[in-house]
């Protein structure tokens, strides 16, 4: 992963993937905001990489068909083995001293 790029570097990447997708599919920009229920500025900030609201990315994917990008973008929460271990109860006793063996009590 790619941490060393800028959040602009990243939504530009995406607005150019999501104009590639609808140029694909031989809409422009007026009839993929009429498809979403976006207005046009959302499609052109989004495919400028100026942004728009999650909810509008989430329409604009729906009417791309491409709903399994937003699974890209929140996979589901797993829980680690190593998580379960160290979230275990605190000990809530001391364990009883038992006596030393082979060594007789004198």
């Amino acid at each position: 992963m790619n941490t060393k790029r800028s959040d602009i570097d990243w939504a530009t990447e995406l607005g150019d993937h999501l104009r590639a997708l609808r140029l694909r599919l031989e809409l422009d920009q007026r009839q993929l905001a009429a498809r979403a229920g976006v207005g046009l500025n959302a499609v052109k900030n989004l495919e400028s990489g100026k942004g728009a609201t999650v909810r509008s990315l989430v329409r604009v994917l729906r009417a791309l068909d491409r709903t399994d990008w937003l699974s890209a973008l929140a996979p589901q929460v797993t829980v680690s083995p190593l998580q379960v271990l160290k979230a275990r109860r605190p000990r809530q006793r001391a364990a009883r001293k038992r006596p030393h063996r082979g060594k007789a009590n004198v």
